[in-house]
């Protein structure tokens, strides 16, 4: 969960406190992700008692965060509903809050994450006023780009999220090509994004933080402008690309290929050129060590006990143990953080010969590493859609390995390692 949305979680929780909205409730939260894995936390630290998570996927039940089980929808229809409240801190509020009310639940429900700053169903003065001053500032944004690359095509990439800006930044070449651009700039948020950006050589970047880049896309939707081109397959798209995974499972890649671009399905994807070696790569044991990424912004995180195993199964054949850390991240115990810009990873990866990681962005950055690579996807349905998440985002010549309650049942009583150190076989265990 980035910053600023978690900020916001926490304000919004700060003021349903102020006004005693919790008192005496019981505590429900609908849908399990890592924004509610975030909220849990945040809740157990202040002491509250959690009843349960509610969650669709079948899968899930009987399954538990923090103690805390994972329940069908309707088992708060069992709960007291004047005193019950159920948070929803995942992205689909509206399906969520509607699913439940046509349950029965009568209840509260709060939406504590506002994911959707482009639309709010109010015609209050207050509301129109506060849009208005937003597509002011908008615009002014538009105009100052507008100032600053006159001749130039505008792509904004909505979101702070890396795997989205390599899949824009790998096609955009081919879009662009059809059109007969040749002067453009590529807007993102933050300098995560900027970096994955300059791994294609000589493109500009500008960076904007998410309410910037909220307020800049609103403008250009709000003039039509066809001198900018937002490159996401979500929101804030008038023809939504998502119900097309209601009818079959597209992988994000080739939604961003044929759905964001229009581009031919054969299209070949355009390779990073500005990888760089990391200044360090002395510290590490060249072809024996390993490289953990455990962290992802989006994917509700693997078990502690998970990680500990594969960090024992490695340091028993002799490993060096890294784990790959930003900001605040702490390292996975019993390894060495190492923090490489996004440019140096590839070279770091290639070096220790192996790379492990929760799905995530980063093994789109290292798509291409030549080293033993494995991806890891927690057992969960991509967004509303029945299509796992190894559907969606299973990567060509990896080693992709779903962590379901199967496998971690036999990695509990021994019965497997984790990951094989030595390229044995792997598995997709599922339930």
């Amino acid at each position: 969960m980035d910053k600023m949305h978690y900020e916001e979680m926490v304000r919004n929780l700060d003021n349903l406190e102020k006004e005693a909205l919790l008192k005496d409730k019981a505590i429900y939260l609908f849908g399990h992700c890592n924004a509610t894995e975030a909220l849990i936390d945040l809740l157990i630290e202040r002491d509250y008692k959690i009843h349960g998570i509610l969650d669709n996927n079948i899968s899930k039940h009987g399954t538990s965060y923090r103690n805390i089980p994972i329940l069908p929808p309707d088992t708060v229809l069992e709960a007291n509903t004047e005193h019950t409240i159920v948070f929803i801190a995942a992205r689909a509020y509206s399906s969520m809050a509607k699913q439940l009310k046509t349950l029965g639940f009568t209840g509260r429900i709060e939406k504590l994450v506002d994911y959707n700053s482009y639309a709010e169903y109010s015609l209050s003065e207050e509301t129109i006023r506060r849009k208005g001053q937003r597509i002011e500032r908008g615009l002014a944004l538009k105009q100052k780009l507008e100032r600053k690359y006159p001749e130039h095509f505008k792509i904004l990439c909505p979101f702070s999220a890396l795997g989205d800006v390599f899949f824009a930044m790998s096609y955009l070449p081919h879009f662009l090509k059809k059109r007969s651009i040749e002067r453009y700039v590529v807007c993102v948020i933050g300098n995560a994004c900027a970096e994955a950006v300059s791994l294609f050589d000589g493109v500009l970047a500008e960076k904007y933080d998410q309410k910037d880049m909220d307020e800049l896309v609103q403008a250009c939707l709000y003039t039509q402008d066809s001198h900018f081109f937002i490159a996401h397959q979500d929101r804030p798209y008038v023809v939504n690309l998502h119900k097309a995974l209601y009818v079959k499972c597209i992988p994000l890649e080739k939604i961003y290929c044929c759905g964001v671009f229009g581009l031919l399905e054969d299209t070949r994807p355009i390779m990073p050129t500005g990888m760089k070696a990391y200044p360090k790569l002395c510290d590490i044991n060249k072809g024996g060590a390993v490289v953990f990424s455990p962290y992802a912004k989006s994917v509700t995180t693997l078990s502690k006990d998970f990680w500990d195993k594969v960090v024992q199964d490695y340091k028993r054949k002799g490993y060096q143990c890294l784990t790959n850390v930003a900001g605040d991240e702490q390292p996975l115990d019993g390894t060495e953080a190492i923090s490489p810009q996004i440019s140096e990873l590839q070279s770091v990866a290639e070096y220790a010969g192996t790379f492990i990681g929760i799905r995530s962005g980063l093994c789109d950055i290292l798509k291409y590493a030549r080293c033993e690579k494995t991806a890891l996807y927690p057992d969960y349905n991509y967004c509303d859609t029945k299509w796992k998440a190894i559907d969606m985002y299973a990567i060509e010549g990896w080693n992709n390995l779903v962590v379901g309650d199967e496998y971690l049942e036999r990695l509990r009583t021994g019965d497997t390692v984790c990951i094989h150190p030595d390229g044995e076989t792997l598995q997709n265990i599922r339930e």
